[in-house]
Parts: structure tokens; C-alpha cells; sequence
């Protein structure tokens, strides 16, 4: 017997899905779809199309199935097609290809009629998807251009040209801060460069500290020392790495001092390499204060990119400086851990440590509050 329009109204309200419909759900796309009766067609949850009575509503859990059913796709929603945000990612894709296999450095307009959107809208839409405006990914090709060239052992002139840069001076003026160090020296592998470093055990296993003559350039943790020594050298294979000094080693206790004991801060001078977007994350991140947390999208807003959530995400997973640049204390939006360069478990204590320290200071203060208050009376 068919149904009756009360008891197709009552099955659609008490599927989960319409609640999704209803809300306009972009998280729901892709899915699943629903198909409308009197009209004859199927449209992604998110459609934003006046709302079918439910009566005459369908769910399928794909496209071709709404279709086998005799439902064509919605004009206004094309579920048909990849969602708006996976076409917007091929475009800022296609985009990148081309800034990249360019020539000579193209305009912002060139880059924006290439994918066939206005300036405004491209420029927008690639610093949401990337973190970075056009022109600074353009810079930074530049910058992995120009040390694919010194590696090769060009002239330092000819590089400089030869990865797009259109003067010297215009380089020369933030070299050392992409480089760490002299072009000369990048060019022969930093062999001129000293990189003194120390390795010591604490709580979390072992830790070893690195420095450049401008500051701290890499602290890195594992289980195995070995393992982090492989990893220095890989970082700056020609430079002379001095080991076992004794008054570097002060510097690694006072490292390893933080970590166990993180109300007592941290201020030593750094040497921060990296992209002008990532330097702008893990500056954010040296804001978030011992005890607390933050999340990766709440980084993204401070740094003025709310759409740049994922680019946020890699800046932390390439941070080399644990814990002087705390990547730790970022975490999801629901407050769960999520990865982390040296692993979850590490992690979690750090936060453990850094949340007890926060609250024998909170009790400390608060004992303090109550003796004055008592003296007062």
C-alpha cells in the first residue's frame, strides 16, 4: 500500500539527515544528497534553495544513485560537480603551477585571468586556501629556487637572477634571514658556519639544543640521542658542529629547566628560520602563555588568516625549536591532541607539567590573597 503524504512527511522528519538540510550543513556534503519530488531534482544538503516539504523529500547516499532514480542535478548547487571548496582548491593548484613554471615573475592580474577570476576574488580566495598572498608565495618560490641554485654551485649573481629575484639588493636585503646564514656560506654548504649543540635527558627523554652566533637554531627530542644527532647534522651537513662544551652545556640545563619546570620561563635568543608566514605563526604561538592552549583556528584568526587553518598547522609541524616556540600548546577545536612533531605522548605531558605549574602558582596567589586579607582585618 503507498504511503500517505502524513506518514512520507513523518519519515523524512525523523531522518537525522533533514536536520542537516535544514541547517544548510556544509559539513555534511558529499555525504549524502536529497531528491525532491515535484521537482525532479537532487541537491547537496548545503543548497541553498527554499527548503522542499518534507513529504516530498528523497535521501540517496550518492550522486548516480539519485540520478539511476530519475532525478537530475540542482543548477544552483551542481552536485554533480566537486564541491565549491574542492574547485577553489584546483584553481589556487592550477594557480601555483603556473607561478611556478613561469619565466619571469607574472602580475597578480596575469596569475588571475590564468584561472579566469578577477584580481580581488583570486587574491582572496589564494591567501584563504594557502596562508600566504600571491606575492609572498612567489617570494618564497624564489627563495627554494635560489637554494636549488647556490646547491648547484652557481655564481652567487647568476642564482640570484636565475630564481627570479629582478635585483641583488632586493635580496641581499632578507638573505641571511632565509638563508641563516651568508649566501656565500649557504653556497658551500655553511662550512664556514659553527653550530654548538649539547645533548642531556629529561623527563620526556632526550633533548638537544643547537645554536648558531645569532641564537638558539634548533631543539629537538626523541628517545634516542643518536637519532638526534643524525638529525643536527642532517640539518647543517657542512657546517663545524662543536659538541660537549661546558658552558653550553649551562644553556642546555636551563632548557631542560623549562621544560620540567615551565613557570620559569624561557628568554634566550633565537635564530628563527623560516617563511614570512610561519615566522607570523610561531610568533603567535610564543603569545599563547604557559597552562593554556589554543587551537589552530584561533591561530589562524590572530595571525588575520581565519581561512588558514591547515597552512597553521604545517608552520607548527615544522617548527624546530620545541618548546622555545611552544607548537605544543595548540591544539584541535574540540580540544583533543592532534600530531605533533615529536610526538603526542610528549605532548601530553608537556601540557600535563605546564597545567600543574599553572595551578600550584594559581594557589600560591590565592593563599598570598588570603593572608593579606587577613592581616587587613
Amino acid at each position: 500500500m503507498d504511503e500517505t503524504t502524513a506518514e512520507r512527511a513523518a519519515t523524512t522528519l525523523n531522518n537525522p539527515r533533514w536536520q542537516k538540510v535544514l541547517a544548510r550543513d556544509t559539513t555534511a556534503d558529499g555525504t549524502f544528497y536529497y531528491a525532491v519530488r515535484t521537482t525532479g531534482v537532487y541537491c547537496r544538503p548545503s543548497c541553498g534553495a527554499r527548503p522542499a516539504r518534507p513529504e516530498n523529500v528523497l535521501f540517496y547516499n550518492t550522486a548516480p544513485e539519485a540520478e539511476e532514480a530519475g532525478f537530475r542535478p540542482c543548477k544552483r548547487c551542481k552536485p554533480d560537480q566537486p564541491h565549491l571548496a574542492e574547485r577553489h582548491r584546483i584553481l589556487v593548484e592550477q594557480a601555483c603551477r603556473f607561478i611556478e613554471q613561469s619565466s619571469a615573475a607574472p602580475t597578480l592580474a596575469q596569475i588571475a585571468a590564468h584561472v579566469g577570476m578577477s584580481e580581488h576574488h583570486f587574491h582572496r580566495l589564494f591567501k584563504a586556501t594557502t596562508g600566504l598572498t600571491p606575492k609572498a608565495y612567489l617570494t618564497a618560490q624564489h627563495q627554494r629556487a635560489l637554494k636549488e641554485y647556490l646547491g648547484q654551485q652557481n655564481k652567487i649573481t647568476d642564482a640570484i637572477y636565475a630564481a627570479g629575484y629582478i635585483s641583488s639588493s632586493r635580496f641581499y636585503e632578507t638573505a641571511e634571514q632565509v638563508l641563516g646564514m651568508t649566501p656565500s656560506n649557504y653556497k658551500k654548504g655553511g662550512q664556514d658556519t659553527e653550530i654548538r649543540f649539547a645533548i642531556a635527558e629529561c623527563s620526556l627523554g632526550s633533548i638537544l639544543v643547537a645554536s648558531s652566533a645569532k641564537g638558539v637554531c634548533a631543539i629537538l627530542m626523541d628517545d634516542d640521542p643518536e637519532f638526534l644527532l643524525r638529525d643536527l647534522q642532517d640539518r647543517f651537513p657542512r657546517s663545524t658542529l662543536i659538541g660537549a662544551d661546558v658552558t653550553y652545556e649551562r644553556l642546555v640545563a636551563q632548557v631542560v629547566g623549562f621544560v620540567e619546570a615551565p613557570q620559569l620561563g624561557l628568554n634566550l635568543p633565537l635564530d628563527v628560520r623560516g617563511t614570512a608566514f610561519q615566522q607570523r605563526v610561531w610568533q603567535a604561538l610564543r603569545h599563547i602563555p604557559y597552562g593554556s592552549t589554543a587551537s589552530y583556528s584561533e591561530i589562524a584568526e590572530k595571525i588575520g588568516m581565519p581561512k588558514a587553518v591547515r597552512a597553521v598547522a604545517q608552520a607548527c609541524g615544522a617548527n624546530a625549536l620545541a618548546v622555545a616556540i611552544p607548537c605544543h600548546r595548540v591544539v584541535r577545536t574540540d580540544g583533543a591532541l592532534s600530531g605533533y612533531r615529536w610526538g603526542v605522548e610528549r605532548k601530553r605531558l608537556l601540557l600535563d607539567k605546564e597545567s600543574q605549574a599553572r595551578s600550584r602558582k594559581d594557589q600560591q596567589a590565592n593563599q598570598e590573597e588570603s593572608q593579606s586579607e587577613n592581616c587587613k582585618e
